[in-house]
């Protein structure tokens, strides 16, 4: 073999919060028909990789069914291999702690390249390439980076390289950086340098930026490989709303097209009708997904499968999950409405200016979004401000929810 594929898919996302209480932040629905993970394994099988190993750890179960055999990406044909890999003595400790528990899974694979994945990202890449770089430059470890503004450097790996792409430093997290390439957290590794290093290194929380990087960096040349287009991290509300409201941007403004047809994103997609649209329907800016019925109005929003929205409910700048129920009258403004909720009669999401972040949790929610649980059903008649979380064991003892409010 030649090319092993490892997807990290065991992160909690706890700054998806609701979204992730009951599923694996790779398991998010995204893009109206698919999950956050599709488009990693996707990249992988379009690049010509079809060996994966999926690492996982919290809440597999939805990522589990999601994934099963694999085979809408192709992976349950006899040249392929698909493995969905659990800790089986403690939690992993850390992205190459979870890579190190599962060491025994890549000597008995044998691959000659190892490359390293995150699950929960959203961007489309021919690895192919990078492998190829990875080769030409004969370093035992490639580092996909991406220029970031030179404002959020502190939050990202840093690396530092020169004009023929080798690193010269490397910086996790710094206050002031001297470069804005920041790593994607995408490696490609020679094999047998990835064993001896995740082997020879010792630390309770074995870390790649912290840990194996700097210690390869001590021992040969490493590079880069710069990747500049489109490249998102979904993990807040903010971005996530953001990234979903963007496949709805007209042609010249969209920053990911999913409508390639020479580099499909895969998903394991449920048989359900087309979309419908009543005769008194609006639709302005929007992604619909298979089986929607729309007899109200939508605008710049992006609905999953099975949504309904009855005639007079209107919908605009929100994410609504599948199979959740809008009722007439009902207004819904900057929300994300998780899976079969149902939003009443003149229920109204989004009301008002004042934009008071949440009060238990202000890093989470303070720009106006308002975010509602998986089978929540909201009152008729309710207002809920602005910047609320609406979680599943909600109840609803006020028919106005103020700004900054956590229901649970």
């Amino acid at each position: 073999m030649e090319t092993l594929a490892l997807i990290l898919a065991g992160g909690r996302g706890s700054r998806l919060d609701i979204l992730s209480e009951n599923r694996v932040k790779p398991a998010v629905p995204f893009g109206g028909k698919y999950r956050i993970v599709d488009f990693t394994l996707s990249n992988c099988t379009n690049s010509g990789i079809f060996d994966i190993a999926i690492l996982t750890q919290y809440l597999p179960l939805s990522l589990n069914e999601h994934i099963g055999v694999g085979k809408p990406w192709d992976l349950d044909r006899r040249d392929s291999s698909l493995a969905l890999l659990q800790p089986y003595k403690e939690w992993y400790a850390g992205t190459a702690d979870a890579v190190l528990q599962n060491i025994e899974y890549i000597k008995r694979k044998n691959p000659k390249y190892t490359l390293i994945l995150s699950g929960d990202h959203i961007y489309k890449m021919d690895y192919s390439k990078m492998i190829k770089f990875h080769k030409e430059k004969k370093t035992k470890l490639t580092i996909a980076v991406q220029p970031v503004p030179w404002e959020d450097t502190h939050r990202f790996g840093i690396l530092t390289s020169d004009e023929n792409n080798k690193i010269i430093k490397f910086s996790e997290k710094p206050k002031n950086a001297d470069s804005n390439l920041a790593s994607m957290g995408i490696y490609v590794f020679n094999t047998d340098a990835l064993l001896e290093a995740l082997e020879t290194v010792k630390h309770p929380n074995l870390d790649f930026g912290k840990h194996i990087i700097p210690h390869l960096m001590g021992e040969t040349d490493l590079y880069t490989y710069v990747y500049e287009d489109f490249w998102q991290d979904v993990g807040t509300y903010d971005s996530y709303l953001e990234a979903n409201l963007n496949l709805t941007a007209t042609v010249d403004k969209i920053q990911m097209d999913m409508y390639d047809r020479a580099w499909k994103i895969h998903t394991k997609s449920e048989e359900l009708p087309p979309v419908k649209v009543g005769s008194k329907a609006t639709i302005n800016q929007a992604l619909l997904s298979n089986g929607c019925i729309i007899a109200g109005n939508v605008k710049r929003s992006v609905l999953s499968p099975g949504v309904i929205i009855h005639p007079g409910a209107t919908v605009l700048n929100s994410v609504i999950l599948n199979d959740t129920e809008v009722f007439p009258g009902a207004y819904i403004e900057n929300a994300i409405i998780d899976k079969r909720c149902k939003i009443l009669e003149n229920v109204i999401i989004g009301d008002g200016n004042d934009l008071t972040p949440n009060i238990d949790n202000p890093e989470l929610l303070s720009s106006g979004i308002n975010v509602v649980g998986n089978g929540v059903t909201i009152p008729k008649g309710t207002i809920i401000k602005r910047n609320c979380r609406i979680f599943k064991t909600a109840k609803f003892d006020n028919t106005v929810i103020e700004s900054g409010s956590t229901l649970k």
